[in-house]
Parts: structure tokens; sequence; C-alpha cells
């Protein structure tokens, strides 16, 4: 019997007018602690945050975007200090309640037998 794997995730949502908590789901974060890693994956549907605000600073939550990635995979280059800690740390920072544009819905847990490929499965599951 194959060892079932725990993992956590959380779908990635920008939220262009905060105060009117509307809000596209934009990526996943996965976090396998067993085995130690983070990965995250985005698609960013521009004309669906443009329906919802036509002002929005796309350049900002493109550049958020890529932060938000370059932190997951402990990217030293990233400039946060975030970036450097250990997977455990990095995805409870990045999956921490907050305010802004760029929010993460609740982590969830779930069960699998491989990491391969799971978080392109959420992506196209949650995303796309």
């Amino acid at each position: 019997m194959q060892e079932l794997l725990v993992y956590e995730y959380a779908v990635l949502r920008v939220v262009p007018r905060v105060e009117r908590e509307e809000f596209v789901n934009v990526g996943v974060i996965v976090f396998c602690k067993s085995k130690k890693i983070i990965e995250c994956a985005i698609s960013l549907k521009k004309e669906k945050i443009f329906s919802l605000y036509a002002e929005v600073d796309m350049d900002g939550i493109e550049e958020n975007l890529r932060a938000f990635q370059a932190i997951a995979a402990g990217d030293r280059l990233s400039g946060s200090d975030i970036a450097l800690l250990d997977a455990t740390s990095r995805f409870r920072w990045l999956t921490a309640t907050r305010s802004t544009v760029i929010q993460c819905s609740k982590v969830h847990p779930g069960l699998t037998i491989s990491t391969e490929g799971l978080t392109k499965e959420l992506l196209e599951r949650l995303v796309l």
C-alpha cells in the first residue's frame, strides 16, 4: 500500500477593490511538509479583473504575484527576507490573512499519493 502524503493548499485571489470584497481566483499555492516543498502556479485572467475594476493597477498586481512566486520558491534574489525562511514558515507567511489586493483563501488540507502534478491539477480545477 502506498503511503499517503498530507498537503495543504490555498487559492490566490486578486481583490481589485478590497472594500467590495469581489475577487478573481488567479493561482494556487501548495505545501507538503513531508516533502518540504512549496509550489505556486499563477494564471492571470486580466479581462476578469478589469471587469471588476477598470482602473486596477495591473502592473502592480503582476509584480506582486511574481514576488509571491519567488518567495514561495525560496528565491534569495526575491528581495524579501521571507524567502530565506524554511518551507513551512514561507507557506505560513504567504497564506496569512491580509486585507490587500492579493489575498489567499483559507488553507485547505488534502491527501495524495504523489505531489507530482498536484499544483497543476489544483490550478486547473480551482482557477482555470
